[in-house]
């Protein structure tokens, strides 16, 4: 019978469970282990009879090793998502304990990871395959209880307080709701969303609780409401004892799970008790398992692996369950007040390898009056709410060459700035990148409001100067002289470096140079409108220019202008239909950017993009990167992932007669 060799990384409590439960596992066998801890890798190894060349003190080599195909990571907390990608690039599939990350954009990376490499991925929720779970669904899904109405659920038990512990050590990502709060939470979302067969997302999210003195939360209660008027609520805690129940209300009756979280953690049996209640009268279904409870995760992995899937089958964490649940996780910490080690000012926890190997790297340029080479790809920053959600995305840049970022005095209403600015000083980075900072955006577009929101600006970015200033919005209502003179002013005090202007027509443009060089000072070098492959049809926002019509085109090409394009690749209009609706329907690449030209330039992009093997999405990219004058294009991915899937874009140079059938001007 075929196996899967399995390695532990981590020889804890749990690691204890995983063993044994590959023990009772038909399609599992436990090959490796690996600690560096001595005296823990030798107990460990001679408890489950693992080889002596196969017990690692360094968690590297475990990886690369050719005898294992799967390997279960039980460290503590802050450890799980670097060694998950560390197993992941090194080919091997991954069961990791909850939380897989600290928050959601970590968990994000780990889904994308195997996704990249083509490998099974799990956050260890070993309780949702034992099989009282799958029998809790048919019973609701009969309609037995009638229609469910609001869950309880809840996860706590009473740990003394010991500052150095795991549970109440903020280095270690300490307590309730990062320990067993995803309990709770994962079950609410799974039955929340029973009739879809997937895991919920609330749409909201509010809590409580008691922060212990170091900080992480002891006691968490939270709130939970879906968009089907489903309610929940959810409880963990590390020092206080709780029902640890699953109790289910329905407008006919109610169920109860006494025990849902961990039947027979430690040895079989594993039986539990189902409670349904109707009309009053309470009947009970008594499950008798002879296994352990780790036994069923064990199995459900090693089969799924073995069957060629990336992940587990319902009702097992999904990928896409592990995100969503991280993110409520997220919110109910936010709630609570406990922030990690990872969200708080000056963090500097890097994950290395977000990037799969074997992509190109960002090209940088040089761009005159610019201090320092400039990639021909920009970051943009108007979407990372917190340090560890930017953090993770903005150290991927860097790994992938990438150097330039875009950010706006509006954006976020200043959080955005702010971010980035903390991003920029725990690095140490502000001499190594370009950062493009953009203020005097509708209604304060005048020359008095663009110093005073730099100097706002600048002091969010912890930076002393700008780079690149560009203008977010034109006044048409101002000359043109008086933003020249002014923006002169600020890099006389030297304060910017070369300027120009975002959604700016190009008559404008034109007469601020032609100000500029009358009157000897520094004219606008940047147009930055929006170019791409499709042309916008309705405006993103209020205000906003294209620049992709024959006039501007021109304009670009017999003055060699510089141009930054935002939305460079059309708010994904170019990506598979499935990705293409994410956005709010108001923005998104169909409301924006339909059209039959543009439909017709996405079919010519798919017909090049299959001559090149690569994506439609990486063609239209590479369009705007392929224009005759100084092009760069600015790109807003949430994730590595999405860095990852632009960078092939960047091995492509398409000839001139390309760029102009792509765009229907051939």
């Amino acid at each position: 019978m075929a196996q899967v060799s399995w390695g532990i990384i981590g020889p804890g409590a749990i690691a204890q469970n995983f063993a044994d439960g590959v023990a009772q596992a038909p399609s599992a066998r436990l090959r490796a282990i690996a600690s560096r801890s001595g005296a823990r890798r030798t107990a460990f190894g001679d408890l489950h009879a693992i080889a002596d060349d196969m017990r690692f003190d360094d968690y590297a080599a475990l990886c690369a090793a050719p005898d294992v195909d799967a390997i279960h990571i039980t460290t503590p907390h802050p450890f799980h998502a670097e060694l998950a990608l560390m197993a992941l690039r090194a080919g091997k599939h991954v069961s990791v304990e909850k939380p897989a990350g600290l928050n959601a954009a970590e968990v994000t990376v780990l889904v994308e990871a195997a996704a990249q490499e083509n490998l099974f991925f799990m956050e260890a929720y070993m309780y949702l395959l034992h099989p009282q779970i799958a029998r809790m669904i048919e019973i609701l899904k009969s309609g037995e209880i009638g229609e469910i109405t609001h869950i309880r659920a809840s996860f706590g038990f009473n740990a003394p307080f010991d500052a150095a512990s795991r549970l109440y050590d903020p280095a270690l990502a300490g307590g309730g709701i990062l320990d067993v709060g995803g309990y709770p939470v994962s079950a609410a979302r799974l039955i929340a969303g029973i009739d879809e067969g997937a895991f919920a997302n609330p749409v909201s999210v509010t809590g409580t609780g008691v922060v212990a003195q170091t900080g992480v939360d002891a006691v968490a209660y939270g709130l939970l409401k879906f968009a089907n008027g489903i309610t929940a609520e959810v409880a963990c805690a590390v020092a206080r004892n709780m029902d640890n129940t699953i109790h289910v209300s329905g407008t006919k009756g109610s169920l109860t799970l006494p025990d849902p979280w961990v039947p027979g953690r430690n040895a079989g049996p594993s039986d539990t008790t189902i409670q349904v209640t109707v009309a009053g009268e309470t009947r009970e279904e008594h499950l008798t398992h002879p296994e352990m409870l780790f036994k069923f995760e064990a199995e459900a992995a090693s089969q799924a692996i073995l069957a060629g899937q990336v992940e587990l089958p319902y009702p097992g964490m999904s990928h896409l369950g592990s995100i969503g649940n991280t993110a409520v996780l997220d919110q109910w910490r936010g709630a609570v007040g406990y922030k990690t080690f990872a969200e708080k000012d000056g963090a500097r926890r890097i994950l290395a390898r977000c990037i799969p190997s074997g992509l190109p790297t960002v090209p940088s340029v040089t761009v005159k009056d610019v201090p320092n080479l400039m990639s021909r790809l920009v970051m943009g920053c108007d979407n990372r709410d917190t340090l560890a959600q930017g953090a993770i995305v903005w150290d991927a840049w860097m790994d992938a060459g990438g150097n330039a970022f875009d950010t706006g005095f509006v954006y976020g209403g200043g959080l955005h700035e702010a971010v980035l600015g903390q991003w920029i000083k725990s690095r140490g980075v502000a001499r190594d990148i370009t950062v493009i900072a953009k203020g005097a955006h509708t209604p304060y577009c005048t020359p008095r409001a663009i110093e005073a929101q730099l100097d706002i600006s600048l002091e969010r970015l912890t930076l002393d100067h700008a780079p690149i200033y560009i203008m977010h919005r034109d006044n048409p209502d101002v000359p043109v002289g008086e933003f020249v003179e002014a923006l002169a002013r600020l890099k006389d005090k030297g304060k910017i470096g070369i300027w120009g202007g975002s959604n700016w027509s190009i008559e404008r443009f034109g007469q601020a140079v032609a100000y500029a060089n009358a009157h000897d000072l520094p004219a606008p070098r940047i147009l930055n409108n929006n170019l791409s492959l499709a042309v916008m049809t309705k405006p993103v926002w209020d205000g906003c220019v294209t620049s992709n019509t024959p006039q501007t085109l021109e304009y670009l090409r017999e003055n060699n202008v510089m141009h930054l394009s935002w939305s460079s690749q059309a708010r994904g209009y170019f990506l598979p239909r499935a990705l293409r609706d994410r956005l709010p329907e108001d923005t998104r690449p169909e409301t924006c950017y339909g059209s039959p030209e543009n439909a017709e330039r996405r079919r010519r992009a798919r017909e090049l993009a299959a001559t090149y093997g690569v994506s439609a999405h990486n063609i239209a990219t590479a369009w705007v990167l392929g224009q005759s004058f100084p092009s760069f294009a600015l790109i807003g991915p949430r994730s590595p992932g999405e860095i990852a899937s632009t960078l092939p874009a960047l091995d492509l140079e398409l000839t001139q007669k390309e760029v102009a059938w792509l765009n229907l001007e051939a």
